[in-house]
């Protein structure tokens, strides 16, 4: 079966400041050039699009030499970090504007909602809307008739369906949006980081909808979203943007977890405090054999290893990890039930956090030891060392009857608890 959606050597280059090249020389030269057929003079000095870089070009290369098909009936998602050039490329998708070099095959009408209101106009009422967007995606009025109900019954906007739209929320604007773009009878649906502005309730039941539009209806789909949950529970397939290039293409768990170890945070900085902070040299963390930003699945155990070392001997050490969620403080766990010995050395420290203990959502670390029981303690001879903020780790939020509480939830769980090993 033949793409429907075929793009081949695709780049798109924008001019930074005000419009033209700023001298009449450059301009008549880019036009002297364009009319002979020749390459624009001023590309070849474009640059990549890093925002967080000034560059010595004023033309930068939104997106450089894209090449991919996407077969009917797929659901794609496309991810990356702002600036990356994700909505450029739906655009061109979409045909709101077109690309500087390359060629776009699209077989099919595309319906897109790549912003809040896409195609609405804010005098109009919702229902006159509906059949306004549904004239400029090629429907006849047959058509959008026979889908209106079941549009506004989607979009939950009954009450306010003849109101004008300037006076809806942006949530009400998006629900009636997203329901004209997938119930009208189009090939392809493109949509951009819209869904968020919509209530939990309302990102479940689209996501069900694009599932259905995809699997069921074998309609194309084109899906961008930082929510990572979203992309795994809809994509089977996703393509990571950076810097306006692929930076990888696959199937959308490898994709993901491609982005996520690109998107790590330097925290080669941070600094231990405490008195034993010369005593313990933390060498490494890691989270499920992950340095730092760890991406789980929720059924995953969380596997926390410290790896550590000893200058001196300490008569009651062990090691604990701080949870934290949104900078409160969820869990804190130890590697031993009570401090023992620990000579000089190598040391590794384990701690296990079953599966479904934590809720989805991205949790920082913060790793910190004591040579303590706390019996007659006081100020004077604690003896601590703790390291903030030195790890993360994300949890997404995917179903699976294979973690259903109702069925097998939380049957032949792993241990709680941790242990020391000496390495040597």
């Amino acid at each position: 079966m033949p793409p429907v959606i075929k793009v081949k050597n695709l780049s798109k280059a924008y001019q930074l400041g005000t419009f033209g090249t700023g001298t009449i020389s450059r301009d008549l030269e880019r036009y002297w050039a364009r009319i002979r057929g020749k390459d624009d003079p001023f590309l070849k000095i474009g640059e990549v699009n890093d925002r967080t870089t000034k560059g010595q070009s004023d033309m930068v290369w939104s997106l450089k030499d894209l090449n991919f098909n996407i077969e009917q009936g797929g659901a794609v998602g496309v991810i990356g970090r702002n600036g990356a050039g994700k909505s450029t490329l739906l655009k061109i998708l979409s045909r709101i504007t077109s690309p500087t070099t390359g060629t776009v095959k699209v077989k099919g009408r595309v319906a897109s909602l790549l912003e809040v209101g896409t195609g609405f106009h804010p005098e109009l009422s919702g229902r006159e809307n509906i059949y306004l967007n549904g004239a400029i995606l090629g429907m006849r009025k047959a058509e959008i008739k026979r889908k209106f109900d079941e549009i506004v019954d989607f979009a939950g906007v009954e009450r306010y369906i003849d109101t004008p739209v300037k006076r809806y929320s942006s949530g009400m604007y998006v629900r009636l949006a997203f329901a004209v773009a997938a119930h009208l009878e189009s090939e392809i649906l493109v949509i951009d980081e819209v869904l968020a502005v919509g209530d939990a309730e309302f990102q479940k039941k689209c996501l069900g909808k694009m599932g259905d539009v995809s699997r069921g209806e074998g309609r194309t789909v084109l899906f961008v979203s930082h929510n990572m949950g979203s992309i795994l529970q809809l994509c089977n397939t996703s393509m990571l943007l950076n810097n306006g290039k692929i930076m990888f293409i696959g199937p959308t768990e490898a994709t993901v977890k491609t982005y996520m170890s690109s998107a790590v945070t330097d925290r080669s900085g941070i600094k231990a405090i405490g008195t034993l902070k010369d005593t313990i040299k933390v060498t490494s963390l890691t989270v499920n054999e992950t340095p730092i930003d760890a991406l789980l699945m929720p059924h995953d155990e969380v596997l926390i290893k410290v790896n550590y070392e000893c200058t001196k001997p300490l008569k009651e050490f062990r090691i604990s990890i701080n949870v934290f969620k949104e900078g409160t403080t969820v869990l804190t766990m130890h590697d031993l039930e009570v401090g023992r010995p620990i000579e000089p050395g190598k040391y590794e420290s384990i701690i296990r956090i079953p599966a479904f203990f934590l809720r989805p959502g991205g949790y920082t670390l913060a790793v910190g030891g004591h040579n303590s029981n706390f019996k007659n303690l006081t100020i004077e001879n604690l003896e601590w060392f703790y390291i903030p903020d030195i790890s993360a780790f994300e949890i997404l939020e995917a179903w699976s009857e294979n973690f259903d509480f109702n069925n097998k939830g939380l049957i032949n769980l792993p241990n709680t608890g941790g242990k020391r090993t000496f390495l040597g």
